[in-house]
């Protein structure tokens, strides 16, 4: 195969496949709605690079949460 023809065939690849990557359709258009937690949680569960501390951390933000929420003891 010779170079201008392997150009040409990633060329007609790249415009064949352009269609399918655009953010046509109403699936697109709407807008997400999740919390900043629900994008932690997501990330915390995930098997990117540092979604243990993404996750230990949201654990560190619960407990500090759940010990402030709790009454004070009367003397």
């Amino acid at each position: 195969m010779s170079h201008r023809s392997m150009w040409m065939l990633v060329f007609l690849t790249a415009i064949a496949v352009a269609p399918a990557c655009s953010k046509s359709g109403q699936a697109a258009k709407e807008p997400r709605h999740l919390t900043e937690a629900q994008r932690d949680s997501a990330i915390a569960a995930s098997q990117l690079p540092g979604a243990s501390v993404v996750g230990k951390a949201l654990e560190v933000s619960d407990s500090a949460k759940a010990r402030a929420n709790q009454p004070i003891p009367e003397p």
